[in-house]
């Protein structure tokens, strides 16, 4: 089981190398976006992503579960289950790119940008093209090549990094301070009425060469499609897709009601407030991304064993500590990773801790949600999501008016916490794993009265403030060393080579 436990560590590190170290370098973008760009320019590239992110599960129909699925009890049709993945999402996003192309105008007007039809094609053409890529990408998970994955991962994250640091930074430093060559050079390529829409250029030729990388993965075997295997994949992904869509709401729907239920002067800087906080919150959902990506495999592969439930429980102790360990480390050192946002943004750091407790018990969530998953039971899990998006919705409709973002953070926190409970108590019934839910439990009270001690010290020198919270996280570790015999029993190893060298 410590094995196993090794196997999947090492996996979310790898994979952690392109989404945690990838995905912090675009997010490192945020202190230049917040510093750049004003509130509601900020807001604008918020509001737009966040449609990226709710389309694009529509187009996946969650379709890289189902491949993951159907390939795990197949494994001799695995070139046919690819094959008929990939033109299900391919032929759904081709239709969404060429529709956006028709309909630009229309969509910019519906969303309030009448003046930017561009930046409808830009995004169709985005959503399209990462739509189509999560299947070779989700190839990759499957065949246990992490490393491939990084790479490319990281080539199209650099793409994006290095032309985003060029039109944003370099081109207006060029123009302005460079000699006249350079200067008439700049403005051939650079038009500075563009402003954010650089941002999504930059986003679209990233995405664009990405899939050039993946053709070989795609292009492999000849492409086939399987129409009664199509029909058994949708069976099975569709209540995967209902419950993805609802989660993705839950994720990102916020950031567009804030737009229409905040009075229109000042909706899209709250938005942008509001988002750069939620950005702050980045270690921790960075994290559970990683995780999701090595474990959904690693579920699968281990649940055959007989020991796999102790084996799922474990899992989801060492899980929690460690978010409860990134929890602490950004609230106790709030004073440094405020600096992560421009001033004109701070204002909305009071919600990072409520939006930090809520993504713990999203991965907690998705820590147990593998039970439907393993058994089939799909629909369980959109009932959960649907559940937890019907939450979301109308608690932030009711309360955006009157608490403006306040509302929205703390909708994610009981959204995350009623889907949780909903999945245990099912979960048990279904397929029972022993979780030690006292001693999670245990463990996020002792963390929430770490932070709060921590809020009650004055404050001193930096230095000694830094200390402080250095002497508080290693008693959060001590008290998890002494209450969890198998955590001391995983350092042992540790703790001897320490003591030999």
């Amino acid at each position: 089981m410590t094995n196993s436990i090794k196997r999947l560590a090492g996996q979310t590190a790898i994979y952690g190398v392109s989404n945690i170290v990838g995905r912090l370098l675009n997010y490192l973008l945020v202190p230049l976006y917040t510093n750049y760009f004003l509130t509601h320019e900020f807001g604008t590239i918020a509001e737009l992503y966040a449609y990226v992110a709710i389309l694009i599960v529509v187009l996946t129909h969650g379709m890289e579960t189902a491949f993951f699925r159907f390939s795990q009890q197949s494994p001799e049709q695995g070139e046919k289950i690819f094959s008929t993945s990939l033109v299900s999402v391919f032929m759904l996003a081709s239709t969404f790119i060429l529709a956006t192309l028709i309909f630009r105008h229309d969509i910019a007007a519906t969303l309030r940008y009448p003046d930017h039809p561009e930046y409808i094609v830009w995004f169709g053409i985005i959503i399209g093209i990462d739509a189509i890529m999560a299947v070779p990408f989700a190839r990759l998970r499957a065949e246990n090549r992490p490393l491939k994955f990084a790479l490319i991962k990281f080539i199209g994250i650099g793409v994006n990094i290095s032309l985003v640091l060029f039109f944003v930074v370099a081109c207006p430093w060029l123009l302005n301070n460079g000699s006249p060559a350079i200067a008439s050079f700049i403005s051939s390529i650079y038009n500075p009425d563009i402003g954010i829409g650089y941002v999504f250029i930059a986003n679209l030729a990233a995405s664009s060469i990405t899939a050039v990388l993946l053709l070989p993965v795609i292009l492999r075997h000849r492409i086939v499609f399987s129409a009664g295997l199509w029909h058994q994949m949708i069976i099975y992904a569709f209540p995967l897709l209902i419950a993805g869509l609802a989660g993705i709401l839950n994720e990102a729907l916020d950031k567009i009601l804030l737009k229409y239920l905040l009075p229109e002067d000042i909706a899209m800087s709250q938005v942008g407030i509001y988002s750069a906080s939620y950005r702050v919150s980045v270690l921790m959902s960075l994290f559970i991304q990683a995780f999701r990506f090595a474990a959904e495999p690693f579920f699968f592969a281990e649940y055959k064993n007989e020991n796999a439930q102790l084996l799922y429980a474990r899992v989801m102790k060492v899980f929690v500590v460690t978010c409860l360990f990134i929890f602490l480390g950004i609230m106790l050192y709030m004073d440094i990773i405020q600096y992560f946002i421009g001033r004109d943004f701070r204002e909305g750091l009071s919600i990072v801790p409520v939006l930090l407790i809520a993504h713990i018990f999203l991965g907690i969530y998705f820590n147990l949600s593998i039970w439907y998953k393993l058994t089939g039971q799909t629909q369980y899990g959109a009932w959960i999501a649907v559940i937890g998006a019907a939450v979301t919705i109308a608690f932030n409709i009711a309360l955006i008016p009157v608490f403006g973002y306040y509302a929205s953070a703390w909708a994610h926190l009981v959204c995350y916490l009623l889907m949780t409970l909903i999945s245990w108590l099912w979960g048990q019934k279904h397929y029972p794993v022993p979780y030690d839910i006292k001693r999670i439990f245990f463990y996020i009270a002792a963390a929430l009265a770490i932070y709060f001690l921590h809020t009650l010290i004055p404050e001193f020198y930096r230095v000694i403030n830094w200390i402080i919270s250095a002497v508080l996280l290693l008693v959060f570790a001590l008290i998890v060393l002494a209450s969890d015999k198998e955590a001391r029993e995983t350092l042992q190893p540790v703790f001897n080579r320490l003591k030999k060298s």
